[in-house]
């Protein structure tokens, strides 16, 4: 039996190299996505030790600015094995997520390992079809299967804008932002209105800061997160796999009833439709403010960056701004070079070719989850992939 994990899914990393001669399937990352693939193999009777880099289950989670609710259900939402508690609203916040994944934990009694980060994914030399982990403190591990989770959110990017090093006000990526209590009475500019960017500009207007505007390079399509009680995964959930020039069609109806024209404004609507965007990887924003703010004036769309120059932010069109602080909502890479870019698995954006129960070609017994940002919401995914997943390895094995 696993030694029993603390309530924060630690096991002692020392002890891991003495543990492995069963040849488990290793869980590379302790997010939501790792640990509900763990659950699923525990519960079909196959040993599964998570790996997780950081102290603590939930790492990336737990670093989320303060506001951050998600913006699927609580029913949808949860792992499987285990509801989430009604006391948690419907729009379950971030405190809640990280309990929930702690309880998560303990109830399944997880094997989780954490302060261990797993360096390059190899097939075990002695060709047996197991796989070789090599990682933090010299260990050498040897699993039966991996299942990669370490998360489609991982390494905070900041694009190279010309100048970017001469700027004199504040530059921070949004992984950083926490709340709005620093920017009181400030000048600040959000790049990026993706979810994250556009979140954190209504957060910013609500917390005082003096002036706030978003640097927009595409116009995004903006949904109400839900609509007289629908919420609008469903309808993401519903559509998924319709026809995509049905899906935008119905789409463009929809916004122009239920969404305000914010062209005046600076903000327009898309040219292309919705469910074409979402299959570039476009996932649409869904409102918890944004609309209002930007009617209002309290945030004003401008143009992209294109370089900075001391104490401006030079836009695409020529304008020149001093904001106090610039906030990069500019997403995310999925850093997966290092770990497995050798063993031909990543697309010419550094994302896996397949995920879920599917594995490649090339390298059977290799799984991926959560590398996708799905219109019908990650963690339903993650927990239809786990439930894949968990099934494919037992009947393998």
């Amino acid at each position: 039996m696993p030694n029993s994990p603390s309530p924060t899914g630690r096991t002692d990393a020392v002890a891991l190299t003495d543990r492995t001669d069963d040849r488990p399937v290793y869980v590379i990352g302790g997010g939501p996505g790792g640990l509900a693939t763990a659950a699923a193999l525990r519960a079909r009777g196959v040993r599964a030790v998570v790996l997780e880099k950081a102290d603590r289950i939930g790492s990336s989670w737990r670093g989320h600015y303060d506001r951050l609710h998600l913006h699927t259900t609580r029913r949808w939402s949860a792992l499987p094995g285990l509801r989430m508690p009604r006391k948690f609203g419907r729009w379950v916040g971030r405190d809640d997520l990280v309990r929930y994944l702690e309880k998560y934990t303990e109830h399944h009694e997880l094997e989780v390992v954490t302060g261990v980060e797993v360096n390059r994914i190899d097939p075990h030399p002695d060709g047996s079809g197991d796989w070789q982990l090599t990682a933090t403190g010299g260990r050498v591990l040897r699993g039966r299967a991996v299942v990669v989770a370490t998360g489609f959110n991982h390494t905070p990017r900041i694009p190279e804008w010309p100048g970017r090093d001469t700027f004199t006000g504040e530059l921070l990526h949004a992984a950083e932002y926490r709340n709005p209590a620093p920017y009181a009475d400030k000048d600040v500019l959000v790049v990026g209105i993706g979810n994250t960017g556009a979140e954190i500009a209504a957060d910013l207007t609500e917390g005082g800061a003096a002036r706030v505007r978003i640097a927009v390079r595409t116009a995004p399509h903006i949904v109400r997160r839900s609509t007289a009680g629908w919420p609008a995964q469903a309808t993401g959930i519903l559509v998924r796999r319709l026809p995509v020039r049905m899906v935008d069609k119905a789409g463009s109806l929809l916004a122009r009833v239920a969404v305000p024209d914010l062209s005046a404004q600076g903000l327009p609507r898309p040219e292309k439709g919705l469910y074409s965007r979402v299959r570039e990887g476009a996932i649409p924003v869904q409102d918890v403010g944004l609309i209002d703010a930007v009617k209002s004036g309290r945030v004003v769309p401008v143009a992209t960056v294109a370089s900075f120059d001391k104490d401006a932010v030079v836009l695409a069109d020529g304008t020149r701004l001093t904001p106090d602080a610039v906030i990069a909502a500019t997403g995310y890479s999925r850093a997966l070079e290092p770990l497995l870019g050798h063993l031909d698995v990543l697309d010419g954006r550094g994302r896996p070719v397949v995920h879920g129960a599917r594995t490649p070609k090339q390298a059977p017994g290799l799984y991926f989850t959560g590398f996708t940002n799905p219109i019908s919401g990650m963690l339903r995914e993650l927990a239809l992939d786990a439930e894949k997943i968990a099934k494919r390895v037992a009947r393998a094995h």
